[in-house]
């Protein structure tokens, strides 16, 4: 057996099942909710670049693997003309990684086209039953219920309904507006489209499962610190408590919605869990302390 898989291997146990048990059990990660996102983002790429490699680890003899694992570590790849000196083992092993990375990219692109036609059938909808208002940026909507939410990507608008222009203050509209354009300005769509299509290829592993849920209420924390560099705590808060009833499209983000009374106590609550950002590395630092065994067993054996 190539012991070259020992590492890969590692990396997938760490990223795909320990370091989402530990995520999802942070304090930390809801104070510093961008920290605790890259986390998750460079876990499922690491997750998603260690089981294409495992697979052609697997299948090349142990001097290959050697190689091949050395051209990752130090990024040091040979040049195009050897790509055609591979031998057909060799070929097999790239081409089954290749195939192996291709399956959640390709998740990944299906599930932003079809949040993009969602988006646009909706904002084709909107040009016809809204209103621009350019005092406010946004479009307005003549509904009862006070609802602010935003539509990202090529489609971006912010939408406010007229029950939330009654309902709201000034500083309350304004806070709400300046958390749905962080969404819009921070590209969130993005990463709850990864977050997605990443649960929908791997349903049962821990790091789509609890990504899955954790990525999106980060975002809306994270839009909400956003907001706070404009805005109030007070102003915020009882925003979110206004909105919290409101609803929005499937392919928007909402300032309320099931989220607001969480995200109200944590505005409004202090920080007392110690330095977040200390504990998140600390949490990181954790799990490659697990992958540490199996990558110093496989420097161990003789190739």
């Amino acid at each position: 057996m190539n012991h070259h898989t020992l590492p890969p291997l590692g990396l997938v146990l760490c990223t795909g099942f320990l370091l989402p048990w530990l995520l999802v059990r942070a304090r930390w990660a809801q104070q510093v909710p961008r920290l605790a996102l890259a986390v998750w983002v460079a876990s499922g790429a690491v997750f998603a670049g260690a089981g294409a490699l495992l697979p052609a680890q697997l299948l090349l003899p142990s001097p290959t693997g050697h190689r091949f694992s050395d051209a990752l570590f130090t990024l040091e790849f040979p040049p195009a003309h050897r790509l055609l000196e591979l031998s057909p083992r060799e070929y097999l092993a790239l081409g089954v990684a290749a195939a192996v990375l291709a399956v959640p990219v390709a998740g990944f692109a299906r599930a932003l086209l079809r949040a993009r036609r969602r988006r646009t059938r909706h904002a084709e909808t909107l040009r016809l039953v809204g209103r621009y208002d350019a005092g406010l940026g946004a479009t307005v909507l003549d509904h009862a219920r006070p609802a602010v939410y935003c539509l990202p990507g090529r489609s971006r608008r912010v939408v406010v309904s007229s029950g939330a222009l009654t309902t709201l203050t000034t500083p309350q509209l304004d806070a709400a507006l300046a958390h749905e354009r962080a969404h819009i300005s921070g590209r969130h769509h993005l990463l709850v489209a990864a977050a997605e299509s990443f649960a929908a290829v791997f349903p049962y592993l821990p790091l789509a499962r609890h990504g899955g849920s954790a990525v999106p209420l980060l975002l809306e924390m994270a839009a909400d610190d956003r907001a706070l560099r404009r805005c109030s705590r007070d102003a915020l808060a009882t925003a979110l408590y206004a909105l919290a009833s409101g609803r929005a499209p499937r392919e928007a983000f909402a300032a309320g919605g099931p989220s607001a009374a969480l995200r109200m106590r944590r505005i409004l609550a202090p920080h007392s869990a110690g330095h977040p950002v200390l504990w998140g590395l600390l949490t990181v630092a954790a799990a490659g302390l697990a992958a540490a065994p199996l990558i110093i067993a496989c420097c161990s054996f003789p190739n």
